[in-house]
């Protein structure tokens, strides 16, 4: 089965955040692999410090993870508000085109928009 292989992810600090995605990772169950890279047993993620002018490069519009439960997304939403991270929207009810998922969207250290949902049903 084809999947994504992995996703490099250009940092500015890359303590801060490690931080972040340690705590985030371990709430939606992916397991950290090396000091800079995680994995959920077929995606790895992994970090790179770059000193480059992040106004300037373009990146992907957000990640999606997939949570296994509502109450992940909750968790989630409580690691976020305690480190005063930025959130988007949610958590809440999402409906597509009549299908319907429960999630929140945030930004990560650098800016990167992610988002950990539900299964859409």
């Amino acid at each position: 089965m084809p999947s994504i292989k992995h996703i490099e992810f250009w940092v500015s600090n890359k303590e801060k955040s490690l931080a972040f995605y340690v705590s985030i990772f371990k709430l939606i169950g992916w397991q950290q692999v090396d000091t800079n890279s995680f994995t959920d047993g077929n995606t790895k993620i992994y970090f790179i410090e770059q000193s480059v002018n992040f106004n300037k490069n373009i990146g992907p519009r957000h990640i999606c993870f997939l949570a296994e439960s509502r109450d992940i997304v909750e968790r989630v939403a409580d690691f976020l508000k305690a480190s005063n991270s930025f959130i988007l929207r949610g958590p809440m009810n999402y409906t597509y085109k009549n299908r319907s998922a429960y999630t929140i969207d945030f930004k990560d250290p650098d800016g990167y928009i992610l988002e950990v949902a539900t299964k859409s049903v």
